[in-house]
């Protein structure tokens, strides 16, 4: 039996890949646009909502991202990014969301001059405010950006070491996969890795099977953003199985940014029936016009995803949060009793 929408809807989630300045409320943005003297091209949140999101059209990764540039310039102050932060958690718990990494990249909101640190104290400020109010545990993580000059990179990795465990829990490497290949990017990597900071590379998504291996062999990445194109090369498809890395898959944006060409050959069934450790998530709630339950409904519908894969796929998320211990522990036995509660409910 499928699981309708009403139930998937109600299922403990958790959320590992998404982005803050893709997931802005429209109506947010026109708020922050009339605070701030901007001028945007219209006023009503529904018509606003086309310029951020992808186009049905769209073609690439790089497509894809242009949707950002529209909402960046709003995001420059501390205020705002503690606004925004706060409610990416509150649609996060409008989905039984029950734990968030939400990832932004620091040195993309300095137009106005705040410093990288100032950046992670306003998003963390957010997360934590929400947190408390909605119960959802949030946390989050810093983006180095392919493109950016090295010393801009390092320095979102070493003002991420005073927030770790204190709401930042990783860094990650993101931006135009295809133009620059993950080996330019090891030494900020190496540099987390001695401060100690978990590591997640989007990899595999415009780039091929290749790139996740040097992501982790040379990155030292302990996940995988996207990593869908990983079927390209057998062998390091069955190391990243052999080596339990999770791949943080976005489906929709997946599709999108054509990283597979259409449903019917989205690898997540093989993926999973092969042993590799799969996660779900959206990547971008506004850009993608998406949520976690749409995800697993559209997984559902398009790939045959059984009701115990739906259930599996939250499990290996759970195990996969670079959450500390004690607390990722304490946090993995909470969520079975809730996920449990669930399962009886709705599949017994």
């Amino acid at each position: 039996m499928a699981l309708t929408i009403e139930q998937i809807s109600a299922l403990p989630k958790i959320e590992l890949h998404v982005h803050l300045d893709g997931s802005v409320l429209p109506q947010t943005l026109i708020e922050l646009a009339q605070q701030q003297g901007g001028e945007l091209p219209v006023a009503d949140p529904d018509e606003l909502s086309a310029y951020m999101s992808a186009p049905e059209s769209c073609q690439s990764l790089n497509e894809y991202l242009r949707t950002f540039d529209f909402v960046l310039p709003y995001l420059q102050s501390y205020e705002a990014l503690e606004r925004v932060a706060y409610e990416l958690v509150q649609q996060c718990a409008d989905d039984q969301v029950q734990y968030v990494e939400v990832r932004f990249a620091p040195q993309l909101h300095r137009q106005q001059g705040l410093t990288v640190a100032e950046t992670y104290e306003a998003v963390i400020s957010g997360l934590r405010r929400a947190e408390q109010q909605f119960g959802v545990m949030a946390r989050c993580i810093g983006i180095c950006l392919r493109g950016h000059q090295d010393e801009q990179n390092m320095e979102v990795v070493e003002a991420a070491a005073p927030f770790l465990q204190r709401g930042l829990v990783a860094v990650d490497l993101a931006g135009a996969e295809a133009l620059y290949p993950p080996e330019l990017y090891a030494a900020m990597f190496k540099r987390a890795q001695q401060l100690g900071i978990p590591v997640t590379i989007h990899a595999g998504e415009a780039g091929g099977a290749e790139n996740i291996a040097i992501a982790v062999s040379q990155l030292g990445a302990q996940r995988i953003g996207h990593g869908v194109r990983l079927q390209e090369n057998p062998q390091i498809l069955q190391e990243i199985a052999d080596k339990h890395i999770p791949l943080e898959f976005c489906p929709i944006s997946n599709l999108q940014t054509k990283a597979v060409a259409e449903w019917s050959l989205y690898p997540i069934v093989s993926y999973m029936e092969q042993g590799i450790h799969i996660t779900v998530n959206t990547d971008n709630l506004t850009v993608s016009q998406t949520s976690l339950t749409k995800e697993l409904m559209t997984l559902q519908e398009r790939c045959g995803l059984s009701d115990q894969a739906i259930v599996q796929l939250q499990r290996n998320a759970a195990s996969a949060i670079f959450l500390e211990q004690p607390a990722k522990a304490q946090f993995m036995s909470d969520y079975e009793a809730k996920l449990l509660q669930w399962v009886q409910h709705n599949m017994l």
